[in-house]
């Protein structure tokens, strides 16, 4: 297969540093760095225009990377719940991708798009996943990503707590087991004082008469 020549205008993570010269394959410059102005062709007009802007490209690189650092440090330990349905094992009717963290990402106050999102596979199940957000090809935070049925389990689980349905189901069961055994205890004692009491009555007519 024939390779696609590119200039890099930015760092590309795996690929290159700004200016470097690149061959990619054509489905992955045609269907990303092209059209994320991530690359030019490397053709001499291209060669030609990226060597007179590279200074103005630096420049304006360095200027977003500072903002990215500086955003960086205001969304350190970045948290967001996501509420999912799930059956009794833990797994997910569905899944959480990129676009659904971006989205809760976005709602917590740091807008993002889904290909900013760096997951290492779609979640499936309930429970604490971290993701990556790519604010800047230089510049990435970590985002706690909750899975949970309800607000309350995602508490629990921040907390270390986390407990399934069947667990969850068995201490109910166990509670209700441990009211009713109580129940039972307070009936019988209150059927052994009622037989006490008659006892009693029943010896002092016996000595009445």
């Amino acid at each position: 297969m024939s390779l696609t020549e590119l200039i890099l205008l930015e760092r590309v993570e795996n690929l290159g540093q700004m200016g470097d010269l690149v061959r990619v394959k054509p489905g992955y410059a045609r269907n990303f760095l092209l059209p994320q102005g991530k690359a030019l062709r490397a053709n001499a007009t291209n060669r030609a225009r990226f060597e007179n802007e590279r200074a103005q490209l630096e420049a304006q690189n360095l200027r977003k990377r500072e903002e990215a650092e500086r955003l960086a440090e205001r969304m350190q330990d970045l948290s967001v719940v996501i509420i999912r349905q799930a059956g009794d094992s833990g797994s997910l009717y569905g899944s959480v991708t990129p676009r659904d963290i971006a989205q809760a990402t976005s709602e917590a106050g740091l807008k993002v798009d889904r290909n900013q999102v760096q997951l290492a596979a779609p979640i499936k199940m309930l429970g604490i996943v971290e993701a990556r957000v790519i604010l800047h090809p230089e510049v990435s935070i970590p985002v706690t990503v909750n899975v949970a049925r309800s607000e309350e389990e995602a508490e629990r689980q921040a907390r270390g707590e986390a407990a399934t349905v069947q667990e969850e189901d068995e201490n109910i069961l166990g509670e209700l087991h441990a009211e009713q055994a109580a129940e039972e205890a307070a009936a019988e004692a209150a059927e052994a004082g009622a037989e006490s009491g008659v006892t009693a009555e029943r010896e002092e007519e016996q000595l009445s008469q």
